[in-house]
């Protein structure tokens, strides 16, 4: 029996997460046909599971980034065991090349993907590994993570060798323009949205302003939704330029811990102290303050969730589609194609609307933190001045 004891036999066995898994010996890993030998292993792992969670301690201190390898992980170990029925320190070139037709369609389904389309916590009985088949675009992603997994347990002396590098490496061809983005029409219709919202009752103002103020921040600085909830108002800081001018900043902790400064544009700073204004706060933050960016409803200080951020977002996408729809058959398109919008669909419109405004290339790079910012940026106080008065400049919301 490959893992926990909740079923009766492999055929109709459930799965769990990778925490409550329970192994048997000859499937745990301990006499893999992979296992290094002769060598002193970096870690002291004897199984595979105790080997993958050496390798997910290296990311526990990034939720984002754990949770992806984690699932990742998690779902080759139970494919392996259940499906496969060998340990992951066995699997060969051609068992992966057979687990990437299995991410492309997990089946039995009634097995392997959680039903009615639902997500279920992974301590319900109801969890499955799969919320439904893998596109192209995250089966890539999911064997560039495990390659990684691969070559760190190599690296480590658990195995004798990562059986994903006779993979032929793909060099994947740029898309000719990023097309997840709302055009200047559209994003015209958003923000009319967000200005025909209620504003009757303190709490409709309250909503609107958050609403308005959480737009802002997604555009005039290209964040991510996990940026805005990930970070405070302590990240604003203002400091004189060589001309004598205060320039305000935001300081952001992004993907893979990576700190990047923002412009904090004029247009921003006057949404932040209206935004605190109605939140009883001071006009400008402090740079000890510990408010998060973005707040509920109300008088708690607590950060939002990600969740939360996003459904604020959807809600306005579609409102505006059902705007459009209103306007007759000729609208319709256009109401599909911002009905279909995301969070991030605003980091990337951020950044096209940068680019057909004509700032420099290098300080859109730098605003989206597309590469990581070099010791010596730090030193670069003039060049960081010009993509501020650049942004600033250039780059409006219009509200």
């Amino acid at each position: 029996m490959p893992i926990d004891s909740r079923s009766s036999s492999p055929a109709s066995s459930s799965l769990a997460p990778i925490e409550a898994i329970v192994i048997s010996p000859d499937l745990d890993g301990r006499d893999g046909t992979n296992r290094a030998t002769g060598n002193r292993p970096q870690i002291s792992a004897q199984n595979d599971i105790d080997a993958i969670k050496a390798w997910l301690a290296r990311f526990a201190d990034t939720k984002t980034t754990f949770d992806n390898y984690r699932k990742e992980a998690e779902r080759l170990l139970l494919w392996s065991t259940v499906q496969l029925q060998k340990p992951i320190s066995s699997l060969t070139h051609e068992d992966l090349l057979a687990y990437q037709h299995f991410l492309a369609d997990p089946q039995p389904a009634a097995r392997w993907v959680m039903r009615d389309g639902r997500k279920f916590g992974r301590s319900h009985p109801d969890w499955r590994p799969f919320a439904g088949p893998l596109s192209p675009s995250s089966q890539r992603q999911a064997f560039i993570i495990l390659n990684t997994l691969f070559s760190w347990l190599v690296n480590a002396g658990y195995l004798a060798g990562n059986p994903l590098s006779l993979s032929r490496q793909r060099t994947r061809k740029a898309k000719p323009r990023v097309t997840r983005y709302l055009e200047e029409d559209l994003w015209t219709e958003v923000k009319l949205t967000i200005d025909a919202m209620p504003k009757e009752t303190d709490r409709e103002r309250e909503h609107y302003l958050r609403t308005r103020w959480l737009f802002s921040l997604l555009y005039l600085c290209g964040v991510r939704i996990s940026e805005v909830v990930g970070n405070t108002m302590g990240g604003f800081f203002c400091r004189r330029d060589k001309d004598g001018e205060e320039r305000w900043w935001l300081e952001i902790v992004g993907k893979g811990d990576k700190t990047r400064i923002v412009p904090a544009t004029n247009e921003l700073m006057i949404e932040l102290a209206r935004y605190r204004r109605e939140k009883r706060l001071a006009p400008f933050p402090t740079p000890s303050e510990d408010v998060p960016l973005l707040l509920p409803i109300g008088t708690q200080q607590r950060q939002m969730t990600r969740g939360a951020v996003h459904a604020l977002v959807k809600q306005v996408f579609l409102d505006t589609a059902n705007r459009l729809k209103m306007r007759g058959a000729s609208f319709e398109s256009l109401a599909t194609r911002v009905e279909a919008a995301s969070a991030h669909w605003l980091r990337h419109t951020a950044g096209s609307h940068m680019a057909n405004s004509n700032v420099d290339l290098r300080h859109v790079r730098d605003n989206l933190g597309h590469e990581s910012i070099t010791t010596t940026s730090g030193y670069l106080h003039s060049s960081d001045d010009a993509r501020h008065r650049e942004t600033d400049e250039r780059h409006k919301i219009k509200w």
